[in-house]
């Protein structure tokens, strides 16, 4: 079972969370049967928004990490709520490329210059909305330059995807460690120190470290408490016949009378989990009364 834990320091100068998210990125993989390249990609994305998930206050609070990436996979998004339930998609998900010079994935070249935005809806009359430049397209080192720009909250995330020889997700993960304001220099440099001789974080899960492990891993040598809160990452998608009935309202009258002329019929798809909806000439007439 995917878990997500979250932790601060005793003197409160650090927070950290860490996450294993494997069934979670195997389901995407499942459902939007992504490449190799794009199930990095979107994976990584996905575990970043699980773990912003887990700010979150309120159970109606969500979180949508959008990427206008310039390369073949195009946008990708990730939405998230407070218990780290996700959903997301990437425009072409059988997009690919050749391993890079390190012989690695090449997500980098897959998602291209571009920009992250950040979309955190707190239930204020407007969403806080950020966004900054990619600098590498590699995910995390892109959501840790957004929080250092955007939020100004020295980050450090790192994220993981390892993808099998079958194209399934044999390890996902990832980790975020925040400096509070108490955070002197000296803390600063020392988790600096321990970041760069870490593990990759796929080499922490394979290894068998719980996500719990790879917390105070990340943080050896502080004094720190996780909380014994853990939540349970999935991808759950909130489509329903309900939404996609208001969504054929919105589009106005006219265009329902002109589907129903031209087509009789409609289906709609859900980009999130490509369940479909299908409404016959009877019922786009009832939804047409309905409409502006």
């Amino acid at each position: 079972m995917d878990t997500l834990v979250r932790g601060n320091s005793t003197d409160g100068s650090i927070r950290v969370f860490a996450a294993i998210t494997t069934e979670l990125v195997n389901e995407a993989h499942r459902i939007h049967n992504t490449s190799a390249t794009a199930s990095a990609a979107l994976g990584r994305l996905l575990t970043g928004a699980a773990i912003m998930g887990a700010q979150l206050k309120s159970e109606s609070d969500s979180v949508t990490l959008q990427i206008n990436g310039e390369g073949p996979l195009g946008i990708m998004i990730a939405v998230t709520d407070s218990s780290s339930r996700v959903r997301g998609y990437a425009a072409n998900p059988q997009a690919d490329l050749p391993l890079n010079a390190a012989g690695k994935l090449d997500v980098g070249g897959a998602v291209g210059p571009g920009f992250l935005s950040v979309v955190r809806d707190l239930g204020l009359k407007e969403p806080y909305i950020g966004r900054t430049p990619l600098v590498s397209g590699e995910i995390a080192e892109d959501m840790t330059y957004y929080f250092a720009k955007s939020e100004q909250v020295p980050t450090a995330v790192a994220l993981g995807v390892l993808v099998d020889t079958d194209l399934t997700i044999k390890a996902a993960g990832g980790y975020m460690i925040q400096l509070m304001p108490e955070a002197t220099e000296e803390t600063a440099e020392r988790l600096t120190q321990i970041i760069e001789n870490a593990p990759s974080v796929t080499e922490m899960i394979t290894s068998g470290m719980s996500a719990e492990d790879i917390a105070f891993s990340i943080t050896s040598g502080f004094d720190m408490l996780i909380e014994n809160n853990a939540v349970h990452p999935e991808y759950r998608c909130k489509c329903s016949r309900e939404r996609m009935e208001r969504a054929l309202i919105s589009i106005g009258k006219q265009e329902l009378e002109d589907i129903i002329k031209e087509q009789g019929e409609a289906e709609m798809s859900c980009q999130f989990c490509d369940k479909k909806y299908h409404f016959d000439k009877s019922e786009l007439e009832e939804l047409c009364k309905k409409a502006k």
